[in-house]
């Protein structure tokens, strides 16, 4: 087994999806002693290390989270995670969504050989599934490397077996609307006013919306708005006072729907409950670099796509740092039952970080 497999299975094996204190501590006892970085462990849960010159003139992470989603029952036993390794994959809870990656980066920030203007950062935050709660509490303490490399997957986008690079992704906005009306006896509609008529009238606003649409880098990308669920009535023979529908929107760099129209309905009011932020690359160049030493670690000829899901690159963008994301979850494996992650592309990811970080 080798060094990167091993490292991933024993990450794989440390539940994390309530409390990831115990993956952190093994992240940041394995930087400490197998680097001579500065490592750190903020209030958050979060661990950086950064390997710096005495005066480096630009600074590049490789960003992942130690967080996962709750395990189905049978990738969780009484001596923690289930993990498997056969037919060049490996199989648990986090192996795609992200630890696979995570221990990508962290062999790739120990190996990789830097330029004397270089300081090459190393970040797993907590809290990813939820928000980004630590991505955000690392930005507040004042985290802000100039450019990032976020490692979530890009495997599989352009086609089979081949791992892109990421230049764009959407934004996830999660609201509701809220009708309100007056209750009567069904059998005198008249003398009540019905929410759940006001609330048809608000999905029929979010049906005429248009989305946004971004282009970065030469490539396209759309926004989407929909409504996922409805709830109002209390009896079959009561006129509603109340319905809520709720409603997933997918946003692009600079784009939103615009659902404040919906209020311009009596009794209905929109109510944002999430908003996590998209991400574009701002520098060709960066993008260019990251795809070259994608290219020379596969066999494939990898592109530079878009990405429909949100990840902490969002957060960072909208900080100011230039990101991509490149990682080896393939589309289908996150969240899974059966979550895998290939072998082969998780040591690929790791030439690539290393690469990417000695041209940088």
């Amino acid at each position: 087994m080798s060094e990167l497999t091993e490292l991933t299975v024993d990450l794989v094996s440390i539940p994390s999806h309530e409390d990831a204190s115990a993956a952190g501590d093994y992240i940041e006892s394995w930087l400490q002693a197998e680097t001579d970085a500065a490592v750190t462990r903020d209030t958050a849960g979060n661990v950086i290390a950064r390997r710096s010159p005495d005066n480096p003139t630009q600074s590049l992470a490789l960003i992942g989270h130690h967080d996962v989603v709750p395990p189905a029952p049978e990738q969780f036993d009484d001596d923690g995670y289930v993990v498997e390794t056969r037919d060049g994959r490996i199989y648990g809870r986090g192996t795609a969504d992200m630890k696979g990656a995570v221990a990508a980066a962290m062999l790739a920030f120990r190996d990789a050989a830097l330029s004397d203007a270089t300081e090459l950062v190393f970040a797993s935050f907590v809290g990813e599934e939820i928000g980004g709660t630590g991505a955000r509490a690392a930005i507040d303490d004042g985290f802000c490397p100039e450019y990032a490399i976020v490692a979530e997957g890009s495997t599989n986008y352009s086609g089979p077996g081949v791992t892109d690079v990421v230049v764009a992704h959407r934004g996830r906005r999660a609201s509701t609307l809220v009708a309100r009306g007056a209750a009567a006896h069904a059998s005198e509609p008249e003398a009540g006013t019905n929410a759940i008529y006001r609330a048809c009238d608000a999905v029929d606003t979010v049906r005429g919306l248009s989305v946004p649409t971004a282009t970065v880098l030469g490539h396209e990308i759309d926004g989407s708005v929909v409504v996922t669920e409805i709830e109002g009535g209390s009896a079959w023979n009561v006129i509603p006072d109340t319905c809520t529908v709720t409603i997933d929107e997918r946003t692009v760099p600079g784009g939103y729907a615009e659902l404040a129209q919906t209020e311009s309905i009596d009794g209905v009011e929109w109510d944002v409950e999430q908003d996590l932020p998209p991400m574009a690359c701002d520098d060709e160049a960066f993008a260019e670099l990251v795809l070259s030493a994608a290219q020379d670690a596969q066999e494939g000829s990898p592109q530079l796509v878009t990405k429909p899901h949100a990840t902490d690159a969002g957060w960072l963008a909208q900080n100011g740092t230039t990101c991509l994301v490149c990682g080896a979850s393939e589309p289908g494996q996150a969240h899974t039952k059966n979550e895998s992650a290939s072998i082969e592309v998780v040591e690929r990811c790791y030439r690539i970080y290393k690469t990417s970080a000695e041209r940088f």
